[in-house]
């Protein structure tokens, strides 16, 4: 029988599995950093212990950690344990549901050996604390014929990524400016990446002809814009977009995905009359 995992991935990475990378990936957030402390935790658990830890693993305790907690399934697709929602998954064998190219990637993942320590995978799913559909990545580690992993959300994408989708949309709009525009408004088209969005704002009218995520601002003053703290954001926007065709800004804004004021880095881009933003945001 193929090596794959079970329904709870398939679940998680209903969306899109982004990358498998050894979890030696450079990420020094608390969160990760807490992430792989349950995992380890974990893992010295079930050496101690051996199957018998899957009842602590999926009940309220020390192995729940906010919306961190420990899952655990075996190579054929069998979920053993879980302190989150898919404990009703307990039991149950669905490997045949995940798609032809999820099965070759997990059976890669799973052909690592032990030894190798503890890998990571990153993907999209909804967040059960809050609703949203957001970037999340789990730490896991094979054990014999059992798969331990924990999974934490990403709340903040890269300036990387900001500036991938900048020049997404940039290049979209030169190609089709109705088309684009109507795509940014309508959530579709991959504008809306977790909490990257792109505006567009009308460099003759100094008017929001597009936004991500608050179609309230379409057709507003752009020069009217602050920040919560009243600081102008509009104004030096346009001004430093009047001498080049592209720029840098820094002001504070509410993130879409924390629902947070947090501070924010916008590029932005110059394409026919229209200025064309992405920013990311820090904690």
């Amino acid at each position: 029988m193929r090596q794959v995992f079970s329904k709870v991935l398939w679940v998680w990475l209903l969306l899109t599995v982004s990358q498998l990378a050894p979890a030696a990936t450079v990420d020094n957030d608390q969160d990760a950093e807490a992430a792989r402390a349950l995992l380890e935790k974990a893992l010295a658990y079930y050496h101690d212990n051996g199957d018998k830890a899957f009842a602590a693993f999926s009940r309220q305790g020390q192995f729940i950690q906010d919306d961190r907690y420990v899952f655990v399934v075996d190579t054929k697709g069998v979920m053993l344990a879980s302190g989150g929602p898919s404990a009703a998954l307990i039991g149950r064998d669905v490997s045949e549901v995940l798609g032809p190219d999820l099965r070759q990637a997990f059976e890669k993942a799973l052909k690592t050996p032990e030894a190798n320590g503890i890998q990571e995978a990153e993907y999209r799913w909804q967040n059960w604390k809050d609703g949203k559909v957001e970037r999340k990545r789990v730490y896991f580690q094979r054990v014999g014929e059992r798969i331990l992993a924990v999974g934490y959300y990403l709340p903040r994408a890269s300036a990387e990524q900001a500036k991938a989708l900048l020049d997404k949309a940039a290049s979209d709009l030169q190609k089709d400016e109705k088309g684009t525009l109507t795509a940014i408004n309508s959530l579709k088209g991959g504008y809306l990446q977790d909490d990257l969005y792109v505006f567009v704002v009308d460099l003759d009218t100094h008017r929001y002809v597009a936004h991500g995520t608050n179609l309230r601002l379409v057709n507003v003053d752009f020069t009217t814009i602050k920040d919560p703290d009243g600081k102008p954001v509009g104004e030096p926007i346009l001004a430093l977009m009047a001498k080049q065709d592209s720029g840098e800004y820094a002001y504070r804004w509410r993130n879409p995905v924390t629902s947070k004021v947090e501070d924010k880095h916008a590029y932005l881009r110059k394409v026919g009359h229209w200025v064309v933003a992405v920013g990311y945001y820090s904690r």
